[in-house]
């Protein structure tokens, strides 16, 4: 396959922009990236005209709860305890069809937000539900997004001191037996790798520290990466101040839960000490703003995060604590919150771009692959039409792109591959998906009772 996008304003987050620009795609890989129209030599493929687009990478979601697609608009008033404890016994019921269901919605509508490359953490398993991870990665694979599951997991039941009730946890021995055995069927090193598989034990609040420590020991041994909600909330700092004297990074730090290896969700409640924990070590954090003002958890210190040294990149976070699934909203509110906290520069609109392209690359440890538009990375592109009545007329189109309403997504090429064209899916039959979703979830809320 060769593809040629050319006219466009290229911002490729690299450091050059070319307002009149071209990238040619042969294979999964970008061949060429430049000012001007396309060479000659790459005009034996397809053409597609970029005038009036704006192309960016494709943004990275680092951190997702696929299954709760089938669970929207739930316990919507809510604290996170509180919608917690509320749908935990609907999750009980997922199976590997709700599973698969839940994530081929969320995935695709990820997609025409932009999104080339998912994580998600999985943590509830069902004693028979069958393969949920295995159906949640069948679903990627039918999308067509480059896919991070991770073998989530608790173990810290109600009847222990944590929130989670006894039915929904597993035993230590079967979530390692289980992460181990995830790890040799499904991650895929390769440079170009579709799948890659983290462990991501769930939070302190469901989770023991023997798992967390040996989680982390299994995961280096097997060199893969470290995942887990943090600092969500302040019932958690509560938790872990009552529960083990200390806060949570200092908590989770302990253990061995810090490095280059190691990424963290939501991260809110951070005292300087933590900053400059997470910081110093190159720890990885997912900031989910539109999550995170749904559940009222407060506002993450990413600028301080970001100039302190951390990895930081953008996640949704699950589509029952947002609705609407889109990253591209999430640039948008991780600008307008870091202002909200420190002024109109403390976040520009490139940055923004930056943290949902580059940042989540990094995040995930694929900065050399993905993440910016650069000769020999990986296709990986989203193509945004700027030249309708929404956005016409905007001076920048990096600030329309960011503040203005979401565009149409022209083309959204990951790996190489079309996955929407003209603002929409080409890979799965979306319409259908919608309609198995909503039966899905009134099965599963009639199931709970």
């Amino acid at each position: 396959m060769q593809t040629v996008i050319e006219g466009a304003h290229v911002l490729t987050v690299a450091g050059d922009e070319y307002p009149d620009g071209h990238v040619v795609v042969v294979g999964n890989r970008i061949a060429a990236v430049g000012a001007g129209p396309a060479p000659e030599w790459a005009r034996t493929g397809r053409v597609v005209d970029g005038r009036g687009c704006l192309l960016t990478p494709g943004l990275v979601n680092c951190h997702h709860h696929l299954y709760q697609w089938v669970t929207r608009g739930l316990a919507v008033d809510h604290t996170l305890f509180e919608w917690l404890t509320t749908l935990y016994p609907v999750w009980a019921g997922i199976d590997e069809d709700a599973v698969r269901t839940g994530a081929s919605g969320a995935l695709a509508t990820l997609a025409l937000s932009g999104c080339t490359t998912s994580t998600d953490h999985h943590y509830v398993f069902p004693r028979e539900g069958g393969d949920v991870l295995g159906a949640e990665i069948r679903a990627a694979a039918e999308v067509g997004l480059r896919f991070h599951p991770t073998r989530g997991s608790m173990d810290l039941g109600r009847s222990a001191g944590g929130l989670p009730p006894d039915h929904v946890v597993e035993d230590r021995d079967t979530i390692l037996a289980a992460c181990a055995d995830a790890v040799a069927r499904w991650h895929d090193p390769s440079f170009d790798s579709m799948l890659r598989i983290a462990l991501a034990p769930c939070s302190p609040f469901s989770v023991t520290g023997e798992l967390m420590r040996e989680s982390a020991q299994l995961a280096r041994e097997l060199g893969v990466r470290l995942h887990t909600h943090l600092a969500e909330t302040d019932d958690e700092e509560e938790f872990c101040a009552e529960r083990f004297g200390c806060t949570p990074t200092q908590y989770v730090a302990d253990l061995g839960w810090t490095g280059d290896d190691v990424w963290f969700a939501h991260t809110v409640h951070l005292d300087d000490a933590a900053v400059k924990t997470i910081g110093a070590t190159g720890t990885g954090v997912s900031h989910c703003p539109t999550s995170n003002g749904r559940l009222g958890a407060g506002i993450a210190r990413v600028r301080d995060l970001v100039d302190a040294g951390a990895r930081v990149g953008l996640g949704v976070d699950g589509a029952a604590s947002n609705e609407g699934t889109s990253l591209l909203e999430d640039v948008k509110l991780a600008t307008l919150f870091a202002r909200a906290r420190g002024g109109p520069r403390a976040m520009s609109v490139r940055q923004a771009v930056e943290l949902g392209t580059l940042g989540g690359a990094r995040v995930l440890g694929r900065e050399d692959e993905i993440g910016t538009i650069e000769t020999g990375k990986l296709a990986d592109l989203a193509l945004w039409r700027l030249d309708d009545l929404g956005h016409a007329g905007i001076a920048d189109p990096v600030a329309a792109l960011v503040l203005g309403a979401a565009p149409p997504l022209e083309l959204l090429l990951v790996n190489g591959r079309p996955v929407v064209e003209h603002d929409r899916v080409v890979t799965v039959d979306t319409e259908a998906v919608a309609a198995r979703c909503a039966s899905v979830q009134r099965d599963l809320v009639a199931k709970a009772g």
